[in-house]
């Protein structure tokens, strides 16, 4: 079968003969005369078969007549990275050439200026990221309401990196007499529920079975200690014959450790994850592409998306804790009919991932030895577990933030038993001596004079009151304060009665009197002068008091003095301006 039997148009044909492609691939073959008659599509198949092709070549056809109109787009595709967005939007300007159809790609880490000019002017296919599309929906940049066409490509990736709440808060925000298509290389059922729920009577194609790998493609697992993963690397890639390669890691900084290694060594590398400028990753995988980078070190953000023409090896640095993620890894190579190399480097602490990779492709990976490989340590097994265990501690009994860390146990001195560590010096007793004979009374020690308690023994309230007697001047205010008013006697203490009152009362000033103690507490002396504060209280009192007269019906009222009318202004005393002096009225 050629492209001239799926029923595309002769523009399309015709670019399609021009990027070199005579033969479509099994996925093209099924999914391109589906999406023209218009039916929704559920397309499940390895990596590298051809997927975006499988829904590019109709869609141009599909959308050839119309025209887009401002901020609001024909046809939506959502992408999980960047990267692959960015391929999507190459498939679309290489086989559209001889169309007049506008594409647009909404992606983050970019300004946003250039993106929302192409939507104001129109746009016939949407690429995006479903974060900076729901972003900028939320702002009013873009209208769904004439989106006819939505394409969920990658969906299990899509899982994986939790967008899949946005793919149905898009999904809902776009008509319902649309055209849906699903692309993924696996098929969970979290990837069935949402066909289920945003499909229409869809049709399924499967090309492969779900989660595996190419057959074009070598694999074969090293096993090697941990330490020496690094130099089996090299050993590795020094026994084969290499254009391009992936070497994949499962950290971000596994990779930039790895990246300065390999160009410590005299290789040709270049790193590629999630943290780095998007503008540095464009310029790096162009790099890449064109060849001036041989080998480039990255994490599974590019995994997917990646089209590498005559990439050679993939090589797995970290065996990764996904098992879907390895057909992911592995299909960058081998694809278009090519044949590719995969190998995987594994320590024994990564056995358990590599048994889980095994169970999912149903066929176990062969192993392949070198000389001067370090071999696997079974203590890299145990100190997995050990990182495991940790973790597992650390969620479950950490403590929390600001907590201190429970006090180190310590020997006594005269015993020599075990007690947690504080702050307080131990206790110190007077041994007691045996007595003499049976008959000789035991005489017990009197009981140690109260010694002053230090701070942390104290009540709260009673550090407060002791704090605020030192801010205020303590003992040494009470040899300088003044006398105590006349009116201001201290009871005498009547003798203790036998009975208990009914409810008994605290006393907090220890047998002062409340006002001498709140004078001496407070500081009775003020600071810019050395009259007593009660003085000037008591002189402010009988100023307001010779001033203010009651009438027969006991009402109160203020004498009228000389000065009163005029107002006092604060700062210039008695000698008031005349622009300040306003009599008041009678």
């Amino acid at each position: 079968m050629t492209f001239l039997d799926l029923g595309l148009s002769a523009s399309v044909l015709r670019a399609v003969s021009d990027a070199g492609y005579e033969n479509p691939t099994p996925i093209q073959q099924q999914a391109i005369p589906l999406v023209l008659a218009g039916h929704d599509l559920v397309a499940c198949a390895q990596t590298g078969t051809g997927k975006t092709a499988g829904f590019t070549l109709p869609l141009i056809d599909r959308l050839a007549a119309g025209r887009a109109k401002a901020r609001m787009p024909r046809s939506l595709i959502l992408e999980p990275t960047r990267e692959l967005a960015a391929q999507v939007e190459e498939s679309f300007t290489k086989y559209s050439k001889y169309h007049k159809l506008s594409t647009a790609l909404l992606v983050g880490g970019v300004s946003a200026d250039d993106q929302l000019a192409k939507l104001n002017r129109g746009v016939d296919v949407l690429i995006a990221t479903p974060g900076r599309l729901l972003d900028l929906y939320e702002r009013g940049a873009i209208l769904m309401n004439d989106v006819r066409i939505l394409v969920l490509d990658e969906c299990d990736r899509m899982l994986d990196m939790g967008f899949i709440p946005d793919v149905e808060k898009i999904a809902s925000l776009i008509r319902p007499d649309r055209q849906t298509l699903l692309f993924s290389a696996t098929m969970p059922p979290e990837i069935r529920h949402l066909a289920k729920k945003f499909l229409t009577k869809p049709l399924e194609v499967h090309v492969a079975p779900p989660a595996s790998p190419a057959k074009n493609v070598e694999q074969a697992i090293i096993k090697t200690a941990s330490l020496g993963k690094r130099d089996a690397l090299r050993t590795l890639m020094a026994s084969e014959t290499i254009s391009s390669a992936l070497i994949f890691c499962n950290r971000k900084r596994d990779v930039d450790i790895l990246y300065r290694s390999l160009q410590k060594h005299g290789f040709n590398v270049g790193r590629l994850h999630g943290d780095i400028n998007q503008s540095i990753r464009t310029e790096t995988l162009d790099a890449f592409k064109e060849g001036k980078i041989t080998l480039l070190v990255c994490s599974d953000v590019a995994a997917r998306g990646i089209d590498i023409k005559g990439l050679s090896h993939v090589f797995n640095f970290d065996v990764p804790t996904h098992a879907e993620d390895y057909v992911h890894r592995i299909g960058r190579t081998g694809r278009a009919g090519l044949k590719g190399k995969a190998f995987t480097l594994a320590t024994a602490g990564e056995k358990k991932f590599l048994d889980a990779i095994e169970a999912l492709i149903g066929d176990p990976i062969p192993e392949k030895t070198l000389e001067g490989i370090v071999p696997q340590n079974p203590a890299d097994a145990k100190s997995t577990d050990l990182r495991d265990n940790r973790r597992d501690g650390r969620r479950g009994s950490g403590r929390s933030r600001g907590q201190k860390p429970a006090p180190a146990p310590h020997k006594t001195p005269e015993t020599g038993a075990v007690s947690p560590k504080t702050n307080t010096p131990p206790e110190t007793t007077t041994p007691v001596p045996p007595p003499a004979s049976a008959e000789a009374p035991v005489v017990q020690p009197a009981p140690p004079a109260p010694a002053h308690r230090k701070p942390e023994e104290r009540d709260p309230q009673q550090r407060q009151r002791d704090s605020r007697r030192h801010h205020h001047g303590g003992n040494d205010r009470r040899e300088h304060a003044q006398p105590k008013p006349a009116e201001t006697v201290a009871p005498t203490r009547e003798p203790a009665s036998q009975e208990k009152p009914e409810h008994p009362v605290r006393d907090h000033n220890h047998g002062r009197t409340p006002d001498a103690g709140r004078d001496q507490n407070r500081g009775n002396r003020d600071d810019r002068g050395g009259r007593n504060r009660n003085d000037r209280n008591r002189d402010h009192s009988q100023n307001r008091s010779d001033r203010e007269v009651r009438d027969n019906r006991g009402e109160r009222h203020h004498r009228r003095d000389e000065d009163d009318n005029f107002p006092k202004v604060k700062g210039f005393g008695d000698n008031i301006p005349a622009f300040l002096r306003h009599p008041r009225k009678a």
